[in-house]
């Protein structure tokens, strides 16, 4: 598909930054959207050439700045054809009697109400045009739990949900919904999760060949450009070195408590 206006949020490094490459490669007009601008302006001279960009400075968690971005879009961008909904985090590992409640709340802003008011401001001019597709960017965690993924898990549950929600929602009118789950990937994600810890970062990919953010946006434009009558629902990928371990046993005495 070219020629397409596409709305990428979280575009300034990661999935974002790779789906910005990819679509710029095509011929499509892209928005950017991410808090920092100063990397998306960057990407933005880099892209040069291939494809019309208009960047916004945007902090998805702020409900009226999401309604005011879109509703003075330039004109030659907003007529918005697909929605990729990305900006996401994950903060910490810690279980959940220690988790430091301000991380649990900034996940849940970003990647569920970040995703929802993107989503439902975008959504009118879609069904008013009587075209478009929203992916949104969930995670394997959605699926499949481990120790500390609590409210990071619960968060991309409610992604995928949501979108099948949304398809559900659209029935009857030509608008796509489509989430995908990548599994292991090394971005910037584990620099974010660990806060700037490095080392602690590092190990999450030491000893594997990890997906990486190519892989990411090459499955979304595969999405993206199946005929308008096929609705990819969802799309779970992992890189080899990666897979789903024994169901957890505790076989500790002293953890079993008085019968």
């Amino acid at each position: 598909m070219t020629g397409q206006t596409i709305f990428i949020t979280g575009a300034s490094s990661g999935f974002g930054a790779a789906c910005a490459r990819i679509f710029a490669q095509h011929g499509n007009r892209l928005i950017l959207s991410a808090r920092r601008v100063e990397k998306m302006m960057r990407l933005r001279e880099e892209l040069s050439g291939l494809a019309d960009i208009h960047v916004i400075g945007l902090d998805v968690r702020d409900r009226e700045a999401v309604r005011q971005a879109i509703s003075v879009l330039p004109e030659a961008f907003k007529d918005i054809d697909v929605l990729i909904n990305n900006a996401g985090l994950a903060l910490g590992l810690e279980p959940a009697n220690e988790v430091n409640l301000d991380d649990w709340d900034e996940m849940v802003d970003t990647n569920i109400k970040g995703l929802m008011y993107c989503t439902r401001f975008v959504l009118p001019g879609m069904i008013a045009r009587n075209r478009g597709h929203i992916v949104n960017v969930s995670s394997t965690a959605a699926s499949w739990p481990y120790p500390g993924g609590n409210a990071y898990g619960g968060c991309k549950a409610f992604v995928l949900q949501f979108s099948r929600n949304l398809r559900a929602d659209l029935l009857g009118k030509p608008i796509r919904v489509s989430c995908i789950q990548p599994g292991m990937a090394e971005t910037e994600f584990s620099d974010v999760r660990f806060k700037g810890d490095k080392q602690s970062a590092d190990s999450v990919y030491r000893g594997t060949t990890p997906l990486v953010a190519q892989d990411i946006a090459e499955a979304i434009k595969w999405i993206v450009d199946r005929p308008a009558h096929v609705n990819i629902n969802n799309i779970e990928l992992m890189c080899v070195d990666q897979a789903w371990g024994h169901l957890a046993v505790n076989r500790a005495p002293a953890n079993k408590g008085d019968r």
